[in-house]
């Protein structure tokens, strides 16, 4: 998900506050799998979820090849009033 340079500028310099968690997302298909399923996890438990940056990506092998992918992402969410 690219969020447009103005988009996120507006976002950022409201007057809110922004709380950032680090998770770890896997898939056995694919690195866009891998954020989504993490992202859809973490929105289970966490509201007002804006960004997310991908800071290391990985993968688990069996038998030479790709067994699953592994994504660790921060995601920023809004603390505070909606």
């Amino acid at each position: 998900m690219l969020i447009h340079e103005d988009k996120r500028s507006s976002i950022l310099s409201s007057s809110h506050v922004y709380k950032k968690v680090e998770i770890v997302g896997s898939s056995p298909n694919s690195i866009e799998e891998a954020i989504q399923n993490a992202l859809d996890e973490c929105g289970k438990s966490l509201r007002n979820m804006e960004w997310f940056e991908v800071v290391e990506t990985r993968g688990h092998i069996v038998d030479g090849k790709v067994g699953h992918y592994q994504v660790s992402l921060k995601i920023g969410f809004r603390i505070g009033k909606d």
